[in-house]
């Protein structure tokens, strides 16, 4: 089933797991500190190793196939990249009592990419054009396509139609149900049909760091994969607006069918986090509702 916002069941790892399992792995790395990281992760928990490496290790079954997809393509992507993405070190097994393999990677400095750290939203959103354009000119042969590794990221948004179209049902009276369902139609009816490319899969704010204001860094690749880059392209309403939201469009294809997908993208996660928000969760709510907004208005 594609990933429809539902949490996963999840286990608990904490910093006294990760400490135990670089020291019976990975002996040399033994005597470092092991230190928890702010805003570690939900996916996966990050931790600090040292001061220039980090632990990460899957949170559920449905993260556990990322960490040797990333360990074997991390390394053919980052040379015809022009920003940092993670560098895998090595990879743990299970072992402990945790079930999954899990990853040490180099430390990537930098802060995430809240509104409040970006010094100037239109050079960001070039940056990050420019980090997708080159994304996705590199040879997609052999890569893993969409499937339950990405949650279907590159695929056809047919797979979720009917979860999104019983989001649109569940809030009829809270959105305009005909123009978004309009919207999502046409999403629909505009299918991928050229060679698959490379695609992040999970491109927001907290998978985006900054220094001194400017783009260094994109990380967090466990929903990469081959396929349309139209779910690359839903940050374009999720984080951006005004002459940032111009400047991302400007650096990337003028495809109408591509940017018909991206509102695809954009609207179902947006409606399937509203759906499940009502009474619990105001700021919540009123982001998925601001995001939809701003879909249909570009519509």
């Amino acid at each position: 089933m594609p990933d429809s916002g539902i949490p996963a069941e999840r286990i608990a790892i904490d910093a006294d797991l990760a400490r135990r399992l670089v020291a019976a792995q990975f002996p040399h790395w033994s005597d470092l500190p092991v230190a928890t990281v702010a805003d570690g992760g939900w996916d996966n928990r990050t931790f600090h190793l040292g001061p220039h490496m980090a632990v990460r290790l899957p949170s559920a079954a449905r993260y556990a196939a990322q960490v040797e997809k990333e360990h074997n393509w991390l390394p053919v992507l980052a040379p015809s990249l022009p920003l940092a993405i993670p560098v895998p070190l090595a990879m743990g097994e299970p072992a402990l009592g945790y079930p999954w393999r899990w990853s040490v990677y180099r430390w990537l400095t930098g802060e995430t990419a809240a509104r409040g750290h970006i010094a100037d939203p239109r050079a960001f959103a070039t940056a990050l054009a420019a980090f997708l354009t080159a994304l996705q000119r590199i040879d997609a042969a052999g890569g893993p396509p969409p499937g339950p590794h990405n949650f279907w990221r590159g695929g056809s948004l047919a797979i979720y139609d009917l979860e999104t179209r019983g989001a649109i049902a569940a809030l009829e009276g809270r959105i305009d149900a005909r123009t978004v369902t309009a919207v999502w139609d046409e999403a629909l009816a505009r299918a991928w049909n050229s060679d698959p490319v490379w695609v992040h899969g999970d491109v927001a704010p907290a998978n985006l760091l900054v220094e001194d204001g400017r783009l260094v860094a994109v990380i967090d690749f466990g929903c990469s994969g081959v396929g349309d880059p139209a779910c690359d392209l839903a940050i374009a309403w999720t984080a951006f607006e005004g002459e940032g939201r111009a400047a991302f469009r400007t650096g990337l294809p003028d495809d109408p069918g591509l940017w018909a997908r991206a509102r695809g993208w954009t609207l179902w996660k947006a409606l399937i986090t509203l759906a499940a928000l009502p009474g619990a969760n105001p700021a919540g709510a009123s982001g998925a509702l601001r995001v939809i907004d701003a879909v249909v208005a570009d519509a």
